[in-house]
């Protein structure tokens, strides 16, 4: 990332707890981004519209829709990196809230010190400048010689241009899906682990964090359209995951 993308990032915080909200403001405030913050899941709707943030900070217990349905209704407008916070440390919460596109988990109480390094392990990975997400389209995969091109089975990955297709089909993925699909398929034949694959996207090895892996395994798994047969992604029993002949 550039240093002037970086002085140009914008986070969105939703957050209906004025103290908890106002620390999270000043936190990334001082890493150099531009905050706007609101208290409901209707009023970050209408600000991810307005001001494109690449960061979303977003309370579980919102009043009116809660964290997880605006989740979902943000990963239709952006694509931007989304960080639920929630004070319930309840690993259901947890799962639920990464299916629906979070990138990254926190519980409260949690310090200003771990924030900054979620968020900072997020900012570490090379991203396209451009914005929003990728609508599915019957556009074919780009053949442009400048680009890093990765293609496995019926996949192929343009990673500068951040496009993913399935045969010839632009699919809809996350930030996280995205970075993952292309780990995955830079060593199709390596076995990755979960704590490889931590420290390769999220920029982490906390041990506790491999459901992160899991889930969006999971979810990458249903976008890819897989069933009994036909898997492009394998899991190793007892290792990780690898490509898979697809």
């Amino acid at each position: 990332m550039s240093a002037d993308s970086e002085l140009n990032r914008k986070a969105l915080v939703v957050e209906d707890d004025e103290d908890i909200r106002s620390l999270i403001e000043f936190t990334l405030a001082t890493q150099g981004f531009s905050v706007v913050a609101v208290e409901t899941g209707l009023a970050a709707l209408d600000a991810v519209r307005e001001h494109d943030p690449d960061l979303i900070t977003l309370d579980l217990g919102l009043p009116g829709i809660d964290g997880i349905e605006t989740c979902r209704r943000l990963r239709e407008i952006t694509d931007a990196y989304v960080v639920m916070i929630t004070a319930r440390d309840d690993e259901i919460d947890r799962l639920i809230g990464l299916e629906t596109g979070a990138d990254d988990f926190l519980s409260k109480p949690f310090s200003v010190r771990e924030l900054k390094a979620r968020v900072n392990a997020l900012f570490r990975r090379p991203r396209h400048t451009g914005s929003g997400v990728a609508a599915t389209a019957t556009t074919p995969a780009p053949q442009t010689t400048d680009h890093e091109i990765l293609t496995h089975a019926s996949l192929r990955v343009d990673v500068d241009g951040r496009r993913a297709f399935k045969d010839d089909v632009e699919l809809t993925l996350t930030r996280t899906e995205f970075d993952l699909l292309t780990e995955l398929m830079r060593a199709p034949a390596r076995v990755w682990s979960r704590e490889s694959l931590l420290r390769s996207v999220w920029g982490t090895d906390w041990a506790t964090d491999t459901h992160l892996v899991e889930v969006h395994i999971g979810n990458l798994r249903r976008k890819l359209g897989e069933s009994s047969d036909r898997r492009y992604i394998r899991t190793v029993r007892g290792v990780g995951y690898r490509m898979d002949a697809g």
